[in-house]
């Protein structure tokens, strides 16, 4: 019947615009005074309070217009009377109780020195009691009834997405109780899932707790006409585990709430609690704690400086672009040759950091010439170099230019760094690089053996400062230029289907921003030689990624969506590594830094095999691929024409013409 009643009062002109918005507070102090009022007539009447002997006919009505006027002050200063619908209950209570024992704490003041001056009690103390007693109830009553009403009344007109909040703690019940009592929300929580197996028939507040049952998601779900499943974000790591995808199978939308922590509890008002609510991204779901760090080093380094990022439209690249400018480095100079995306970054830059100096120069980094007309321009006194060819299967059939860009690019722009008196050069290196099967993580490796090596004879050999060389080394990241996120995005989109090239493949993944602030990290604590690796959490499979992306997706893997395996491409491995078998590391400050003890070369035997490479980079890629596993002896090709090089290679006998490249003590 009352439902009823609400549902006929929801669809009336004057009740929607009267829940159109919140309790205004000049009405709930009006309505306030109008309780205190009623509740000083009712004691009068109905239990003569306010009469003392000896009294005059007007002193109740001077006793009574005091206590009003004590309520009303005290109204003000406590804030009792503020909205009644953003509010909970419990802070309601509070605020009133405050206000009552305020105003009869002012009472029995005064009746102590009445009886101290004159040997009466201004106001006898049952009189104080039931009028307190009197005004807290009604005002409670009254705020609870508002309340109901609007919550009630305007959830049936605004229809709010109905959740099953996660936990029964008491973190999880003030939230869900907030978020149910928020005006205009979005959000109505209609039971709490707790993971404690004996709860039962329990009734929080209105809202009910039901037992996590693996095995019973969908009929909880289904009985609460519910598709959503909210956590606070401090549940996270439970929901990173495999108990998500007990959710996601059936369909059941997962969004996260920023921690109570959080929100100031002290406050006048709730925040709105609704805009603090997420979807949850692939992203979350990596199965491990997203990294951060906050070293005021890095400000210390970079504040002021010129700094010079290679490759800088690149994903990598940008990201480190917009790190070091939030740093507010004086000049940041942008070195790619990528037209389209250089121009867009230098419009981002100009509307999001317009105080900092962008220069933008256009040029290849193997044109040793172009690039050193930057170096002699800007002069940066930091260079972070991002610029590389990242395609796999790509460089697996254009090794020539690999070599070109990942190897004499690198020297190019670490010789200028020596030749111009760059302090810090930070190379961004890659886990193929460990290893390598394919081209792309072969040059790579080579690009950290020349930056190694020379940084090692340039301790030795240089009589001053001389430039350190930084190597940082990490895994797949999220949503950069190329990644399987964006691809399972797209295939989705399109109704799939989604396209995998093996069903055991595992990755390391790492967030963009994450990892480039570990590089800016890596930059700051490096001395120079050090190739640094970062603690890239647990691998994950991504057969495994792509169904949790259809799942977050709202769809069904292999019925909505099917999942196709193309096979192992040219080049590429079915896991990662972050070291070599001969390499370990040495821990660092930071845990999820560390440095990986590799081989270091001989930087004269180093520059000899590179300058024999160069007289067969314009040759045959058999020859240039034949070379670089001569340099790189642990890159053995996988699923790649040039497995034929390492066969020709184990069955000749004769020795390279290239000097053999011998280790040395770094």
């Amino acid at each position: 019947m009352t439902n009823k009643l609400l549902y006929f009062l929801s669809k009336t002109k004057l009740v929607q615009r009267f829940v159109a918005t919140p309790c205004p507070k000049w009405m709930v102090s009006l309505a306030d005074l109008t309780i205190i009022a009623l509740s000083c007539a009712l004691v009068y009447a109905f239990g003569g309070g306010y009469v003392s002997p000896g009294d005059s006919i007007f002193a109740p009505v001077v006793k009574g217009t005091f206590v009003w006027i004590a309520y009303a002050v005290f109204l003000f200063i406590t804030g009792a009377s503020r909205s009644v619908i953003r509010l909970t209950v419990i802070e309601d209570s509070y605020r009133l109780m405050l206000l009552v024992l305020s105003v009869m704490g002012v009472q029995l003041a005064v009746s102590v020195a009445t009886y101290l001056a004159f040997g009466f009690y201004y106001f006898a103390f049952w009189n104080i009691f039931i009028t307190g007693v009197l005004v807290f109830t009604l005002m409670l009553l009254m705020r609870y009834t508002v309340k109901y009403f609007y919550l009630h009344v305007a959830g049936v007109t605004t229809k709010r997405k109905r959740v099953i909040f996660l936990g029964s703690a008491i973190n999880s019940f003030f939230m869900a109780s907030a978020l149910r009592s928020e005006f205009e929300g979005v959000y109505e929580p209609v039971a709490l899932l707790s993971l404690n197996k004996t709860v039962s028939n329990l009734n929080v507040s209105g809202i009910p707790v039901v037992p996590y049952e693996p095995d019973k998601v969908k009929e909880i779900f289904d009985y609460y006409r519910c598709k959503t499943l909210m956590f606070l974000s401090t549940q996270m790591e439970l929901v990173r585990s495999e108990f998500a995808d007990n959710f996601l199978k059936h369909g059941i939308q997962l969004m996260m709430m920023n921690q109570i922590e959080e929100f100031d509890l002290n406050s006048k008002e709730m925040p709105n609690l609704s805009g603090h609510v997420r979807s949850i991204k692939v992203e979350d779901l990596l199965g491990r704690e997203t990294i951060q760090t906050n070293n005021p080093a890095i400000e210390h380094m970079l504040k002021g400086q010129t700094v010079m990022v290679t490759g800088a439209a690149g994903s990598i690249g940008s990201e480190i672009v917009r790190q070091v400018a939030k740093i507010e480095a004086r000049d940041i100079v942008l070195l790619d040759q990528a037209e389209t995306p250089m121009h867009e970054l230098q419009l981002e830059m100009q509307q999001t950091f317009p105080n900092i100096r962008i220069h933008l120069f256009i040029g290849n980094i193997t044109n040793a010439t172009r690039m050193e007309r930057a170096f002699k321009k800007y002069r940066p006194r930091y260079v972070f170099h991002a610029a590389a060819y990242k395609h796999v299967p790509m460089m697996e059939r254009n090794p020539t230019e690999a070599v070109h860009t990942n190897v004499y690019g690198t020297k190019n722009i670490a010789d200028l760094s020596v030749k111009y008196g760059v302090e810090k050069f930070v190379m961004v290196s890659t886990d193929k690089a460990v290893n390598p099967t394919n081209v792309m993580g072969c040059s790579k490796r080579m690009a950290e053996i020349y930056v190694q090596s020379l940084s090692t004879w340039l301790r030795h050999n240089s009589d001053g400062p001389s430039t350190r060389f930084i190597t940082t080394r990490f895994g797949n990241v999220l949503g950069s230029n190329g990644s399987v996120i964006p691809l399972f995005r797209k295939q989705i989109e399109e109704g799939g289907p989604v396209t995998i090239t093996h069903r055991d493949i595992i990755r390391y993944f790492m967030t963009i921003p994450e990892a480039c602030n570990l590089v800016l990290e890596a930059g700051v604590m490096g001395q120079g030689g050090e190739i640094y690796v970062f603690d890239m959490g647990k691998p994950v499979k991504i057969w495994d990624l792509a169904v949790r992306m259809i799942r977050l997706s709202g769809l069904r893997p292999d019925e909505d969506i099917k999942i196709v395996e193309t096979g192992l491409r040219p080049g590429e491995k079915l896991y990662e590594e972050l070291l070599n078998e001969k390499e370990n590391t040495i821990a660092t400050h930071n845990k999820k830094i560390m440095i990986a003890k590799v081989r270091t070369y001989d930087y004269t035997d180093v520059l000899a095999h590179f300058e024999h490479l160069e007289t067969l980079i314009d040759g045959p890629a058999h020859d240039i691929v034949a070379e670089m596993k001569l340099i790189v002896p642990e890159y053995k090709s996988n699923n790649s024409e040039w497995e034929r090089v390492d066969n020709e290679l184990k069955a000749s006998d004769e020795p390279s013409s290239a000097p053999a490249l011998s280790e040395v003590t770094a």
